[in-house]
């Protein structure tokens, strides 16, 4: 039953990131793309399922909507609360962001 309140507690930026997942299944990493992403979730699709309270470790470049106007790799350690059925064969993965850490830039 949903109650139609939204529980989140940041604003989520809707915006199609690439992301390298870790932690899953047999410590394989995978690609994902977000849906949204706010400083404490976010909402990824990937063609692997992982497993609800599994532990991921997450490397993104966050938008600049989300820092101080500037785009910045992170690296976040984030827990999949919820799996669902994505579009085609992919499933939409929610997970709460537990620690974030900036990396820092290479030079090229």
């Amino acid at each position: 039953m949903n109650s139609g309140t939204d529980r989140r507690s940041r604003e989520r930026v809707v915006t199609s990131l690439p992301v390298r997942v870790r932690g899953t299944a047999a410590n394989a990493e995978l690609s994902a793309q977000t849906r949204d992403v706010s400083t404490n979730g976010v909402f990824l699709y990937t063609e692997s399922r992982m497993a609800e309270g599994s532990h991921v470790e997450l490397v993104l470049i966050l938008p600049p909507e989300l820092t101080s106007g500037e785009k910045c790799w992170v690296c976040c350690h984030a827990q999949v609360l919820r799996v669902e059925q994505g579009p085609g064969k992919d499933f939409g993965v929610a997970a709460k962001i537990l620690r974030m850490d900036i990396l820092p830039e290479i030079p090229a």
